[in-house]
């Protein structure tokens, strides 16, 4: 944005309290900030989530076993396998947002397991995943950010 295009415009008086909050939000909330932020927040969903699944380091508990087979009960994927690569991808792919290293590779991959949750598992739950799947796509039009591993070493 130019500041030209924050300047307030003078035909509107009632929006120049609007324009001025504009103009100090954009100064005041750069991308690299609002990246971190998406990053830390989505990154802490799917990790929690894959901590519930496990017992310890990453071993896998019966219960989440159980609950591929019955709730989950993906139809293209045996349960077993599904169970391991969720919880191994809410862990991994979760760590690399944190870093910021191979963002949009992990935002990609989060927004297909938002997808098949979504198709499959919870269709109900569509607002929560729509909300998901916002921060996902600005991971991934955006990159990592000012503040990640992938402008540190050059990775678009």
């Amino acid at each position: 944005m130019t500041d030209q295009m924050l300047a307030p415009a003078p035909s509107r008086p009632w929006s120049r309290p609007f324009d001025a909050l504009a103009v100090l939000a954009h100064r005041a909330l750069p991308d690299g900030v609002l990246t971190l932020v998406a990053r830390l927040g989505v990154a802490s969903v799917f990790f929690l989530s894959g901590r519930t699944k496990v017992d310890g380091i990453l071993h896998i508990t019966d219960g989440t076993y159980s609950l591929f087979a019955d709730e989950y009960a993906l139809p293209l994927i045996p349960s077993d396998v599904a169970a391991h690569l969720a919880t191994y991808s809410e862990h991994l792919f979760s760590i690399l947002l944190v870093l910021g290293l191979f963002t949009r590779i992990s935002a990609l991959a989060f927004l297909g397991m938002t997808l098949v949750i979504e198709v499959f598992v919870y269709p109900d739950a569509w607002s929560t995943h729509l909300s998901w799947a916002a921060i996902l796509l600005f991971l991934v039009a955006k990159g990592g950010g000012k503040w990640s591993l992938d402008r540190v070493l050059g990775i678009r």
